[in-house]
């Protein structure tokens, strides 16, 4: 398997979307960072050692803190790509509409570039009556790009059967040990930009024998090179980190790339382990 990437990667490096936007391929985020100005302030962090794609979502409660972020940031709106999702209690028509009225606000912006929706768990007629509020919230402006999190292929089909707009990114937990071959197969062939949460494994990882070999190789850390695995395969990468010196350490991954061969070998220690507490992919 060839690495994705033709041209040489750096921090500015986006994905083309299938509707026309590009998406920054490294993003913060921000899964557990706490409320307050102890959560902003490690937003304005990210944004001060330059990261530029801040990923939130209702479910964690932090949409307040990266709006304040961004406009104590000194940063213009259009620099920032931020990502919001819809959790599953408010799926449905008018209370995704409500939902998403809400995390604007909360956000303090005029529009999101990428609306999730969190997952596919609240079933068949919930999520298709969403998908038809995000189309709705998309032709008012309010939202750049729609996409979807947690989505397995049969998920993803019964959008295409039932909507015009297909969903730009599907963003899963996606990393060595869990490859996701299908899903991401799935994803290529049809446009949709796979996204990549729980990239370093929170940490479970990075401490494995094999991994910590390929890293010496290149004399980098651990973290770098499974960012830098992600990267090369393709996927927008959102590592998490609250430390200033992580942040950094995460986004130096430009001066080195991984020969196809190590690639391969990354790639062979799939076994399936999977981070996050939940795989809504196999939902009904």
């Amino acid at each position: 398997v060839k690495s994705a990437m033709t041209e040489p990667l750096s921090k500015l490096s986006t994905a083309k979307l299938n509707d026309g936007h590009s998406i920054p391929l490294l993003g913060l985020g921000v899964f557990r960072v706490p409320q307050g100005q102890v959560g902003s302030e490690i937003v304005r962090t990210a944004f001060n050692v330059g990261y530029r794609h801040v990923d939130t979502a209702t479910f964690y409660n932090n949409e307040e803190e990266v709006g304040n972020a961004i406009r104590e940031s000194g940063l213009a709106r259009e620099q920032v790509y931020v990502t919001t999702k819809l959790w599953d209690s408010d799926h449905g028509y008018e209370a995704t509409i409500k939902a998403f009225e809400k995390s604007l606000k909360k956000l303090g912006l005029d529009y999101v570039d990428l609306y999730l929706i969190h997952s596919p768990n609240p079933g068949k007629t919930k999520r298709l009556e969403s998908w038809k509020a995000f189309e709705e919230l998309k032709s008012q402006g309010k939202i750049k790009s729609i996409g979807v999190s947690n989505y397995g292929i049969h998920h993803l089909q019964e959008l295409f059967e039932n909507f015009q707009t297909r969903p730009a990114v599907n963003q899963i937990e996606v990393h060595p040990w869990l490859s996701r071959d299908q899903i991401v197969s799935f994803c290529k062939a049809n446009g949709i930009v796979v996204e990549a949460y729980c990239p370093l494994t929170r940490g479970a990882k990075l401490n494995d024998p094999p991994l910590l070999k390929i890293a010496e190789k290149y004399k980098k850390t651990a973290a770098q090179i499974l960012i830098r695995w992600s990267l090369q395969k393709g996927y927008v990468v959102l590592p998490k980190s609250e430390k200033r010196e992580r942040m950094i350490e995460n986004s130096d991954v430009y001066d080195f790339s991984i020969s196809d061969e190590d690639m391969e070998t990354l790639s062979s220690f799939d076994d399936g382990t999977r981070i996050a507490a939940w795989d809504p992919t196999i939902a009904p």
